[in-house]
């Protein structure tokens, strides 16, 4: 079975203006070593031939990523095969909007896409693969790729807005790095959600992202209007695509399932730790995005959080319940979601919730259906919020 190419425009969001906020670059072979200082042209991440197959490496020679998959599930045909074809596919397979700014501009005035926010493939959905490899090439790894995304964004004529990726295995590097790119007009930070796991240039554990060693970044993010987001699978320890969470007995389409369905639940790991951690009550202003990993769970969670705080607790640690938080302090997106939409929606807040498709990934929503349909009952001006309007105040994005 193949899934056709997209609808137009008019059949899929009814003329209301979409601003889309989960997409993915699939990175350019040449994004680093063009801009790599003479002496890392070698290091920094690029395609080489090794053991007779072309493959991502850093370092010279160790692997990041499935050959050189680009991670796009989309044939320059427009069509979206099923299944895992999509990790044999060579860039010149796949649409050419997963890399190039001007046919991802084409494909986006295709559906009638306003704008839309982009995140990495290469380097981990958090910039976890960069860990492997010493302070300088990682540091130096990250500040190209966020060089090479501002001048997407540029280029764009502001319709592209990557988010910035972070040395966070470095506090003040990364207050430096949110601040620079701040400067180039980067519109948010990407981040790991899981410093904790690893340790900093000096082999000491890093803090947990909660902890107040991680005030002055939230400082730069509140004051420079950087929202805090957490895409899925952004860890080592978020990511298990085909491992721990299926049953050995699967085969390997039904691990591939449940690992990617379970990856959404890992979010609200990141985002109940946040809640708990008493950051908010310290940065009042500032905004977290839970990226890729739908809504339906927000309300549940939010309601087993106070069952759990007062059932549990001795002594209260926060200033307000903790389902109070996530109206002031937290956004979450879907894509595939329809059953009871609307008011599932209104149950998360509709000043919480974000729109997405994941292009160009296996997973992502192609064709786009109906899918300001579904939310009929919100009433126009509550869909036009949902579609583009919270994200355009959340991403400082201008009509």
């Amino acid at each position: 079975m193949t899934i056709q190419a997209h609808p137009t425009k008019a059949s899929c969001f009814e003329g209301y203006k979409v601003i889309d906020v989960d997409t993915h670059l699939s990175e350019p072979h040449d994004m680093w070593i063009s801009r790599a200082p003479a002496k890392f042209k070698d290091r920094v991440p690029q395609v080489k031939v090794m053991n007779g197959e072309k493959a991502w490496v850093i370092d010279g020679d160790k692997l990041i990523g499935k050959g050189a998959c680009p991670n796009s599930a989309i044939l320059k045909d427009g069509t979206k095969p099923p299944g895992f074809a999509f990790l044999q596919y060579q860039m010149e397979e796949v649409h050419l909007g997963a890399s190039q700014v001007k046919e991802r501009l084409e494909f986006m005035n295709d559906y009638g896409i306003s704008a839309q926010i982009i995140y990495p493939n290469l380097l981990g959905f958090g910039g976890q693969r960069a860990a492997n490899v010493d302070p300088e090439l990682r540091l130096l790894s990250m500040q190209l790729y966020n060089d090479a995304m501002a001048q997407m964004q540029k280029e764009s004529g502001n319709r592209l807005f990557p988010m910035a990726l972070l040395p966070w295995w470095d506090i003040q590097g990364s207050v430096k790095e949110a601040i620079r790119c701040a400067d180039m007009g980067l519109r948010g930070i990407n981040i790991n959600p899981d410093p904790h796991t690893k340790t900093d240039n000096q082999g000491n554990l890093l803090p947990a992202l909660g902890s107040t060693a991680w005030d002055p970044l939230w400082e730069v993010c509140t004051d420079r209007g950087l929202p805090v987001n957490f895409h899925i699978g952004g860890s080592e320890q978020s990511i298990d695509w085909f491992g721990d969470q299926a049953w050995p007995s699967f085969d390997m389409e039904h691990k591939g399932l449940l690992g990617g369905a379970m990856l959404f639940f890992g979010n609200a790991r990141v985002m109940a730790n946040l809640i708990l951690s008493g950051v908010c009550d310290r940065h009042p202003k500032l905004k977290f995005v839970s990226v890729e990993s739908g809504i339906g769970w927000v309300p549940f969670l939010l309601e087993a959080l106070d069952h759990q705080y007062y059932e549990i607790l001795t002594k209260p640690s926060l200033q307000r319940r903790p389902s109070e938080y996530f109206a002031t302090n937290f956004y979450a997106c879907f894509w595939f979601e329809r059953r009871n939409l609307s008011q599932v929606i209104r149950d998360v807040g509709v000043d919480n919730v974000l729109f997405e498709t994941d292009y160009p990934h296996p997973t992502c929503l192609y064709p786009v259906d109906g899918v300001s349909a579904a939310m009929g009952d919100l009433g126009p001006e509550n869909i036009q919020k949902v579609l583009s309007g919270n994200a355009e105040k959340l991403y400082n994005i201008k009509a």
